[in-house]
C-alpha cells in the first residue's frame, strides 16, 4: 500500500476504529486516505453510551476490562491521548482510576431471602471437578460444535461458580464448549477471584465516553473520513491469480445509491456480523419491540459474501436461533439518591467497587452493577445511573407475572425492588430504559472453526474481516480485546508490518495460577 492508496472500513465499531489507528500509527498511512462507513448516525458500534438526565441514559452492555489481559487494546490506548488528563494516555488514566477505585465485591450473589451468599466455595462435586478438568483439556477439534451441556452434568449448573461465571461473561448452558474452554484458559486468573471480581477494571466513564470518543478525536485529528448514514449493501469483486479482490463498494449514502471504486493497492476492512443487530429500546411504559434480522441489516452483507464462498465463514451458525442468543439489559437514571444509599448499605460496596450483584434465584437471572458516578461525561451531580441485565428474558418474573421481554421499564424496576425488598419510594422518579438484543451472545453459539473466517482469509488479496466473528487462536470473543486484536492482525498482515503483535498472555501456563485455580476448585 502506497501513500496514494485508500483504505475503506465497513462498519464504525471498535474493530474498524482500531484498524484505522493501527494503519496510521504503525503503517504510516495518511489519515486522509482512510474512510470509515457507518450505517447509523453514531460511530462506536456496540461500544455505546448515550442520553441525558431528563430523557434518561442508555447503555446496551456492561463491558468487562482487565489490565492482566487485553494486550492489543492497551497497546493501542497507550497511544491515544486522554480527553480528561492532558499529557496522559487513555491507558494511563485508566490505570490510575483503578488504583483509586479497586474492585472487591462483597455481595456477588444474593438469594431469595435477600441474603448475601457465601462464595468462598465454588460448590463443585467431585464429578463437577473431573468433568470441568476434562473439558478444559480436550482439544478444540474434538470439542467441535458441542455445547457446554454435552460435557458437564446438570448439577454443575446449580453451583455458585456457574452463577458467577455465567453472569460475569454471559454464558448459557447451551453455548459453545469451545468458547467456554477458551474462557477458562484465558481468564484463569479470574477463576481464582471470581467471587470478588478483583481482576475487573473500569474506565472513568462508560466505554463510549472513555474509549470511543478519545479514539474518534485522535482519528479526526489525523484526517480520517468518518462517514455516517452510509449503509454498504454489496462488494463488487473479481478473482485474480486465484485471489479474491474487492473492486467496488456499493452503498446507500444518505439514501442515495453510490459505487465507490476500489483500485489496485486499496484495502477493504469489513466488520462481519453484529451482536447488537436488531436492538430495540423500550421505556418506562412500554417493552422493547421484538425485532429480528429482517428488521435490520447487520448480517446481510456477510451473508452475501459467504454465499458459495465457505472460506468467508458461515453466518447461519450464529444468527439462526434468537431464542438462544438473546438477552435484555436495562439502564436506570435516578434523581433520588435513596436507591444508591440502600444498595451501599446492603452490599457494603461503594459504587464502582462492587461489580455485578446477581440474584441467584431470579427467574430472569437478574444482575445489576452500580458504576462509579458520574458514569456519563454530561451527567449532573444530583443524578445517578446504574445498569443491569437478565440472562433469561423469556421467563416469568418472580414478582411480575410476565416475561422480562414483555415488561416495561417500570415493571423491571418492580421486579428488581422485589428481590431487594426495597420500597417503591427508592425508585421514585426513576427512568428505566429496557434494551432487547436478539443476537447479543450469538458469537457464543456452537460452531465449527470453519464457521469463522480468519482476519485475512488465505485467498484474499485486499479484503480483511475485523469483528467478533473471526477466528483468532487462543483468544475469547465478546470482549473489546477480540475486536482490537482482529484489527491489529488484519492491518499488520495486509500492510506487511513487521512490528511484533502483542501475544496472548499465557496465564494458564503459570504454575502459580494453576495451583491457585486447583485450590479454588477444591474449596
Amino acid at each position: 500500500m502506497n501513500n496514494k492508496s485508500k483504505a475503506y472500513l465497513v462498519g464504525g465499531g471498535i474493530g474498524s476504529l482500531a484498524a484505522a489507528a493501527f494503519m496510521i500509527r504503525d503503517g504510516n498511512i495518511p489519515g486522509e486516505n482512510i474512510s470509515i462507513f457507518e450505517a447509523v448516525a453514531v460511530m462506536g458500534g456496540s461500544l455505546d453510551g448515550a442520553g441525558e438526565p431528563v430523557g434518561g441514559y442508555s447503555i446496551r452492555g456492561g463491558r468487562m476490562l482487565t489490565t492482566d489481559n487485553y494486550e492489543c487494546t492497551w497497546d493501542l490506548y497507550k497511544s491515544i491521548p486522554s480527553l480528561l488528563n492532558p499529557g496522559k494516555s487513555v491507558f494511563d488514566e485508566t490505570v490510575e482510576f483503578n488504583a483509586k477505585f479497586q474492585a472487591h465485591s462483597l455481595a456477588r450473589l444474593v438469594d431469595c431471602r435477600r441474603a448475601k451468599l457465601p462464595v468462598t466455595s465454588m460448590g463443585f462435586s467431585m464429578q463437577d471437578r473431573i468433568e470441568l478438568l476434562k473439558l478444559s483439556n480436550t482439544d478444540e477439534q474434538e470439542l467441535g460444535a458441542s455445547r457446554i451441556t454435552d460435557w458437564l452434568s446438570p448439577g454443575f449448573f446449580t453451583t455458585a461458580f456457574w452463577a458467577m461465571w455465567s453472569t460475569t461473561f454471559a454464558f448459557q448452558p447451551w453455548h459453545s464448549a469451545v468458547e467456554f474452554k477458551r474462557y477458562l484458559h484465558r481468564f484463569m486468573l479470574e477463576f481464582t477471584r471470581i467471587e470478588t471480581l478483583a481482576g475487573v477494571k473500569r474506565t472513568i466513564y462508560n466505554q463510549y465516553d472513555s474509549m470511543v470518543l478519545p479514539l474518534l478525536k485522535w482519528l479526526k485529528a489525523h484526517g480520517v473520513r468518518l462517514v455516517t448514514g452510509c449503509q454498504v449493501t454489496d462488494l463488487d469483486s473479481k478473482t485474480e491469480d486465484g485471489k479474491f479482490v474487492v473492486t467496488g463498494i456499493r452503498c446507500l449514502l444518505q439514501g442515495k445509491r453510490e459505487i465507490i471504486a476500489v483500485y489496485d493497492g486499496d484495502l477493504v476492512f469489513f466488520q462481519n456480523g453484529s451482536m447488537t443487530d436488531a436492538t430495540s429500546l423500550g421505556s418506562m411504559t412500554s417493552a422493547p419491540e421484538k425485532l429480528t434480522k429482517i428488521d435490520s441489516s447487520g448480517w446481510t452483507l456477510w451473508e452475501k459474501l459467504a454465499a458459495d464462498r465457505p472460506q468467508f465463514g458461515n453466518p447461519a451458525a450464529f444468527n439462526s436461533s434468537i431464542a438462544q442468543s438473546c438477552w435484555e439489559s436495562f439502564t436506570v437514571t435516578l434523581r433520588n439518591p435513596a436507591f444508591f444509599t440502600l444498595m451501599q448499605q446492603f452490599s457494603g460496596n461503594q459504587p464502582g467497587t462492587g461489580g455485578l450483584v446477581t440474584f441467584k434465584d431470579s427467574n430472569w437471572m437478574l444482575s445489576i452493577v452500580l458504576a462509579h458516578q458520574p458514569h456519563f461525561h454530561n451527567q449532573p451531580a444530583d443524578v445517578q445511573v446504574f445498569w443491569g441485565y437478565g440472562l433469561f428474558p423469556d421467563r416469568i418474573g418472580n414478582f411480575v407475572a410476565k416475561p422480562m421481554d414483555q415488561c416495561s421499564g417500570a415493571e423491571i424496576l418492580q421486579e428488581l425492588c422485589g428481590h431487594l425488598r426495597f420500597d417503591a419510594e427508592t425508585i421514585e422518579s426513576a427512568n428505566c430504559i429496557p434494551c432487547r438484543m436478539p443476537y447479543i451472545t450469538s458469537m457464543f453459539m456452537p460452531r465449527l472453526r470453519s464457521d469463522r473466517p480468519p482476519p485475512v482469509p488465505a485467498n484474499s488479496k485486499n479484503l480483511a474481516f475485523v469483528s467478533q466473528f473471526v477466528e483468532i487462536q487462543d483468544d475469547v470473543v465478546f470482549t473489546v480485546e477480540y475486536s482490537v486484536r482482529a484489527a491489529q492482525i488484519a492491518v499488520y498482515e495486509l500492510l506487511g508490518i513487521t512490528r511484533k503483535l502483542p501475544p496472548v498472555t499465557p496465564h494458564d501456563k503459570s504454575l502459580r495460577t494453576q495451583f491457585e485455580a486447583l485450590i479454588k476448585a477444591f474449596k
